[in-house]
């Protein structure tokens, strides 16, 4: 019998099956093979070396390893494939048994050693915000969780969030300064991940939080089966929200992201709501929706990949001309920022549809 070098491989053999016996209908799903044309990149490649290492019958070394980190998490392989294969599911639960034997990536294993360094840098930047924002918006109200992509990389959005929440709740919001362990999920650290998200989900007393950035949602879900999203809050005071007068040069142009999209399929609300604000439908591109194409944001691939995600960025921007972008992710909106976009985030609008800015 075949000595298993990755025991994850027999609990997932359905699925890493489904794409080693594959013809590959998926391959031009992946926008890591798409920046890096490697067929070992595609879907395909990175299950079927997965599969092939974990069960003994391939080298298992840093470079195969390396494969499970060539992952987004767009989940646009899931959108393409027939059978719905969990391709972005697998490739993460590999990550843990793949840094448990020194397989990972070093820029991975830095995102864990620098952790507890993030997660006093995050208590600090909550801690101040909520002093500027003064008790009008930040008190004993409803649970809060803005994320560590917007309040360590995008404080004013962060902000505006708040302010947005408080208004719709009508009252203060309590912001929450913990981790919602979203990064140690990515790096591989499974365990870490659980306990910084509970640990979260603690602080909340009971009461459902509310959450700005989708990936903090997704990582909290496990803990707290009743996370709201700021934009669903939004989305259900759609009348709230006033138009405001915008030049036709600034009509900005609406990027899906991948986690908020094909992850939990809200597709209609940010359009509705950014309707409602600009008094008209937000440009669109050509690929876009479920088909949309990743701003090459996620799964630590800016990190561990980084000329790839760049790559990702440029290819996607191609496919606009030189107006303003809007995304509802933290993660696109660094990623876009970074190659020289002129991009904003949805809560931006939100807030000058309430009159909260002009």
């Amino acid at each position: 019998m075949t000595r298993l070098s990755l025991p994850m491989v027999e609990q997932r053999s359905s699925q890493l099956e489904k794409c080693v016996y594959c013809p590959k209908l998926c391959r031009a799903a992946c926008p890591i093979s798409n920046a890096e044309p490697n067929e070992t990149l595609t879907p395909w490649g990175k299950m079927s070396s997965v599969y092939f290492a974990g069960r003994g019958l391939a080298p298992l070394d840093a470079e195969t390893a390396s494969l499970a980190w060539a992952c987004t998490g767009c989940l646009a392989c899931k959108e393409r494939c027939d059978h719905k294969n969990p391709v972005a599911d697998v490739l993460s639960e590999a990550r843990g048994p793949l840094a448990e034997l020194g397989l990972q990536p070093k820029e991975s294993s830095a995102i864990v050693a620098r952790g507890e360094s993030r997660r006093l840098r995050l208590k600090q930047a909550v801690a101040e915000l909520s002093q500027e924002l003064g008790p009008a918006v930040v008190g004993d109200g409803p649970p809060l969780l803005l994320g560590c992509g917007y309040t360590l990389k995008h404080l004013e959005v962060a902000g505006l969030a708040a302010r947005v929440a408080a208004k719709l709740v009508g009252g203060p919001v309590s912001l929450l300064d913990g981790c919602c362990g979203y990064p140690e999920r990515m790096a591989g650290d499974a365990a870490g991940s659980a306990h910084l998200s509970k640990e979260l989900a603690s602080t909340c007393s009971g009461r459902a939080p509310l959450v700005l950035d989708v990936g903090c949602a997704q990582s909290l879900r496990p803990a707290l089966s009743d996370v709201r999203l700021v934009l669903d809050l939004a989305f259900e005071n759609l009348d709230r929200f006033k138009p405001i007068a915008i030049e036709p040069s600034e009509l900005p142009r609406y990027h899906d992201p991948c986690l908020l999209g094909r992850g939990l399929g809200r597709y209609e609300e940010p359009r509705r709501l950014l309707g409602k604000v600009l008094g008209q439908a937000p440009l669109e591109f050509h690929r876009n929706r479920a088909a949309a194409d990743c701003s090459g944001a996620g799964g630590l691939v800016p990190v561990v990949r980084p000329e790839t995600s760049k790559t990702m960025a440029e290819q996607r921007l191609a496919q606009a001309d030189s107006g303003p972008l809007v995304t509802a992710c933290a993660s696109s909106l660094t990623r876009f920022r970074r190659s020289g976009a002129k991009v904003d985030d949805l809560v931006v609008f939100l807030a000058k549809g309430l009159g909260l800015t002009s």
